[in-house]
Formats: C-alpha cells, sequence, structure tokens
C-alpha cells in the first residue's frame, strides 16, 4: 500500500503541485483546509505524515501543528511545515507547537521527498522492479507513466500535472469519447470543485503542446459529449 501524506492548505493550485510530486515519487495525499478537516480525515483513513502549507497571509500553521499534536490519532505523525516566502517568521511558533521538520519555499522537492522516506523507512523509488503496463502509447505518441515523461516523435513534451492526467486518461482508450466529468474524476484530486471552463482550459493547454511537438495527434471535441483522443489522419 502505498504511503498516505495529508496536505492542509486552502491553496488548490499548490495542493495540486504538491500531490503531482508526491505521486510521482509513490505517495498518495488528501487535502484538508484545517485542523478540523484534518481530524475528520484521520477519523477515516490512516495516514503516514501531515505537511503544512504555511503562508504570508495565513497564521494557522502553528495552531493546525498545536492541535494535531494534541491528538492521540495524529500526534504521533511526523508534520512538515513547507514555509513560503515571507513567512519565515511564523518558524518560532512552529517548533513550539512540536513541528517535526520544516522547510523554506522555494526548494528542491527531494528534499521533502527524502525526509518523508527517511522518516518512514521507505525504500528508495526505483529498488523494484517497474511494474507491467508502465507505457501507454498511440500512434507516435508515448507515455512513460513510471518516470512521468511524455514524447512525440521522439521529442518530450513537457506538460504540468493536471495535463499530463487528463492525457494519461485519453491514452487509456483512444477514439472513446470522455465527458467532462469523467476527465475531472480521472485527472484531477478528489474533493476539490472543477467546473467546465477549467477543463477547457486544460484541454487546450494539451492541444498546443501536442500541436507543438508535431504528434500527428488530435483531441476532437464532441459537441455536448466531451473529448477523444484520435490520430490526424484518423
Amino acid at each position: 500500500m502505498k504511503p498516505l501524506v495529508l496536505i492542509c492548505s486552502q491553496d488548490a493550485e499548490f495542493y495540486l503541485f504538491l500531490s503531482h510530486i508526491l505521486e510521482v515519487d509513490g505517495f498518495v495525499s488528501e487535502p484538508a483546509g484545517g485542523a478540523k478537516e484534518a481530524l475528520a480525515k484521520a477519523d477515516e483513513r490512516e495516514f503516514q505524515a501531515v505537511v503544512l502549507d504555511c503562508g504570508p497571509t495565513s497564521l494557522t500553521g502553528s495552531a493546525i501543528c498545536a492541535r494535531l499534536k494534541r491528538e492521540p490519532r495524529t500526534g504521533g505523525l511526523p508534520i512538515i511545515a513547507l514555509i513560503a516566502p515571507g513567512a519565515e517568521n511564523q518558524h518560532l511558533d512552529l517548533l513550539k507547537a512540536g513541528i517535526d521538520e520544516s522547510f523554506v519555499r522555494p526548494m528542491a522537492p527531494a528534499k521533502l521527498l527524502d525526509y518523508l522516506r527517511t522518516r518512514l523507512a521507505l525504500p528508495k523509488p526505483g529498488s523494484n522492479a517497474i511494474e507491467n503496463n508502465s507505457w501507454l502509447s498511440y500512434g507516435s505518441l508515448e507515455m512513460k507513466l513510471d518516470a512521468h515523461r511524455v514524447c512525440g516523435n521522439g521529442h518530450d513534451i513537457h506538460l504540468g500535472p493536471i495535463e499530463f492526467n487528463v492525457l494519461r486518461h485519453l491514452l487509456e482508450a483512444p477514439g472513446k469519447v470522455f465527458s467532462r466529468d469523467e476527465l475531472i474524476g480521472g485527472a484531477w484530486p478528489a474533493n476539490i470543485h472543477v467546473g467546465v471552463r477549467t477543463v477547457d482550459v486544460h484541454i487546450s493547454r494539451l492541444r498546443r503542446a501536442l500541436e507543438a511537438a508535431s504528434t500527428g495527434i488530435v483531441i476532437r471535441t464532441v459537441r455536448s459529449a466531451g473529448y477523444s483522443l484520435e490520430k490526424l489522419d484518423g
């Protein structure tokens, strides 16, 4: 079972970014907006660590940490603070609240990942054989899931975490029309509201990336139905 990390943040973009980094390294994550929601989720699932998003406009990081440390079900979990620029003055309050580790952003993601793996006594990624079905391909388009890499005509295509997940969903069944709700369910974390317009924006970005790489693969819009992945000459 993959280690489960609770991310306390009210910033959806930050959560998406961090959850993507954790997912690539073999973790799974759940979002929580504050201590109350974090404790409620701890009643439902068994977390291995907690990450706090500590920004300059929010002074709740130390309060959340102190609350979690007081509760038996979360008191033994390692709690890590990711401190945004301008919020460095929160460090002392976090230490008093019992924080286990803190990192000032920007930082190399490997620092957080290495800390989690060391603290949780987890093997380093790559120590096990690559699982089957680690590749998806369609025409000139190839996606290596374990390396989180996409290539078209032998050239790397750089995608954000949401575009990568949308493309992965489409690649699992080329030619099939996926509704926007299906894409939201497959590409976005649970419990995050995603509007129709947001899906369209990410589809547009993905289209531009595929076109720029001359893959010959297009995303077709099916009116009132959704999107499908198809070959340009198909």
